[in-house]
């Protein structure tokens, strides 16, 4: 099976033989939503393919390709009456550079829609006389007023992919350089006001916005006003990305080629890549291209997971998140990283659009987290929706990312080569200490600057961020067993081999409770991991070993129970 893994051209999957997942269906259903709609999802999710999808859907020049491209699909067994009545003017904006100055976004916007409309006007025919005119007007509104008003008699469908890429990039830097490219009298909000004038006047039929964020919309409120915001609607929950049985067919050759156990495998992607959600009491799905790198990049000749499990290049894309925590109050915004560390979800008003000019809260923060993907929709509640982290791959980037806010903030250095070997002696002598001078150190800087209000979950918080520096192991904090919640888990993960596998419980005891506070919780603690011994699925575990950590938020004694 071949595997589409960063193709977004959808001519190029279906005629080259790759595997598609059909979502044909939510382009009718879009046609039937409305004539000017706006989807927006987290990077790499699969928006491009989809949009591409539907230019060879819509466009005139593909109408002899229908039955090719379309016919074992939804769409070619359910055309709807717009099929191949277009003529498409495509634009995306990802890839302007934005760290050149505003001369520089400038010229590449410009650049793109002109490259946009030179391909617009050769692919019908047009003359070359109209594109060398394009060429003389000097800003992008120009260009695009010129084309339009060419285009009067036309019917035109316009679809525009990566709308905010630049924006979003911008933001994160410069929040005033953002307002003056954005916001009133900025180019691209003249450059919206050209189009929404152009859907007023009929000569845009249709237009089609995929992004991530709506940070633009309010921005360009007064420039464009026309479009319907998609996004959230429980619809069009699952229009990008996989459901979990989608997911099931593309694993099946892996299963068949390995002799997998399928609900297992199902069970360890839905770990990694699960957990999206954009609307209340629906199904979460997977982000398509991590599912797809899985699968590409699964190790046959040894029937092994990929190493690494999250491709470096979608990596470096939510890395940016170290950008997004810049925006407004970054201590409100360290805030709201702490309650998702120690309590696993927080709760907000979600964001339909942002006015920057009125700040940025606690609310919007949340809400750019969600567009983003870093955390996703759990439940509504009166109160407003409560967000978490939605899989594993973000709970890496989270705590690799809360070191560095940690030593940021404390002007503390914590050593990624102490902790790794630290770990590989864990993983293969079966030797906590080294990871527990490696936690000493860093609690007793902490300690000494009480940059942490201490408690057990901030102790147990911190030993999560050292252990998530390396990827040795699969790393389950407090999950459900029988209804109890052991601390942390350290199991193997493919490819990688152990010789130990761990499970980790942890007691605090304030140091104005004395010996004897400590003492009792020394107690309770071994109770507790003995407990947890006897659970089947603790004790199915091969190579197992069993510790309590006590600790004052200084100091930490170390009991092994098995």
């Amino acid at each position: 099976m071949k595997i589409p893994y960063g193709l977004s051209n959808f001519k190029q999957v279906i005629t080259d033989g790759y595997a598609y997942v059909d979502k044909t269906d939510y382009i009718a259903k879009l046609e039937d939503s409305g004539r000017h709609i706006i989807l927006l999802r987290p990077r790499r999710f699969g928006k491009s393919l989809l949009l591409s999808a539907m230019e060879y859907y819509y466009d005139t020049q593909h109408a002899a390709e229908f039955d090719t491209l379309f016919g074992n699909l939804y769409l070619g067994k359910h055309p709807t009456p717009l099929k191949n009545s277009y003529q498409v003017l495509f634009m995306e904006f990802s890839g302007i550079d934005t760290g050149e100055g505003e001369a520089r976004i400038y010229q590449r916007f410009n650049e793109k829609i002109a490259t946009s409309l030179q391909g617009f006007l050769r692919r019908y025919g047009y003359a070359e006389a109209l594109g060398a005119t394009i060429e003389l007007k000097t800003s992008p509104a120009a260009k695009m007023e010129y084309f339009f008003e060419v285009m009067s008699e036309q019917k035109i469908l316009l679809l525009i992919d990566e709308y905010d890429h630049f924006a979003n990039t911008i933001l994160a830097d410069d929040l005033t350089l953002f307002q003056r490219v954005v916001g009133k009298g900025g180019f691209v909000r003249s450059f919206y006001e050209t189009i929404k004038t152009a859907t007023q006047r009929g000569t845009v039929d249709r237009l089609y916005i995929t992004g991530v964020t709506p940070i633009m919309l309010d921005s360009m409120t007064s420039g464009f006003n026309i479009g319907e915001n998609l996004s959230l609607h429980e619809d069009f929950n699952e229009a990008i990305g996989f459901t979990k049985t989608e997911v099931a067919a593309l694993l099946q050759p892996l299963v068949e080629a390995c002799n997998l156990e399928p609900a297992t495998l199902l069970a360890d992607i839905t770990r990694w890549y699960n957990g999206y959600r954009f609307a209340p009491a629906t199904d979460t799905v997977f982000n398509a291209n991590m599912v797809l790198y899985f699968v590409k990049n699964f190790r046959l000749k040894h029937c092994a997971y990929p190493d690494p499990m999250l491709d470096e290049n979608i990596a470096s894309d939510y890395g940016k998140i170290l950008g997004m925590f810049s925006i407004g109050n970054r201590d409100t915004n360290f805030a709201v990283l702490d309650e998702l560390m120690t309590n696993g979800e927080v709760t907000a008003q979600q964001r339909r659009k942002f006015d920057f000019e009125k700040g940025f809260e606690r609310d919007d923060f949340i809400s750019l987290l969600a567009y983003m993907g870093f955390v996703s929709l759990q439940r509504k509640t009166l109160a407003g929706e409560v967000f978490s982290i939605p899989n594993y791959v973000m709970r890496e980037l989270y705590f690799q990312y809360f070191k560095v806010e940690l030593e940021r903030r404390n002007q503390m250095t914590i050593s990624n080569r102490a902790i790794a070997l630290a770990v590989e002696v864990l993983a293969l002598q079966d030797d906590i200490q080294p990871l527990i001078t490696e936690m000493e150190r860093a609690l007793q800087l902490l300690s000494n600057r009480d940059a942490m209000g201490m408690d057990e979950k901030h102790v147990k918080v911190l030993l999560l961020t050292l252990l998530y520096q390396t990827s040795v192991y699969f790393i389950q904090s407090e999950r459900e067993m029988n209804r109890k919640y052991p601390d942390i888990l350290l199991l193997e993960r493919s490819p990688i081999v152990v010789d130990h596998q761990h499970l980790i419980e942890l007691k605090y005891s304030k140091q104005s409770d004395g010996e004897a506070g400590w003492a009792a919780k020394r107690q309770a603690g071994i109770t507790q991991v003995e407990g947890y011994l006897q659970l089947p699925d603790i004790a199915v575990l091969p190579k197992l070993s069993a510790w309590l950590l006590v600790s004052d938020g200084v100091c930490v004694e170390v009991v092994k129970l098995k």
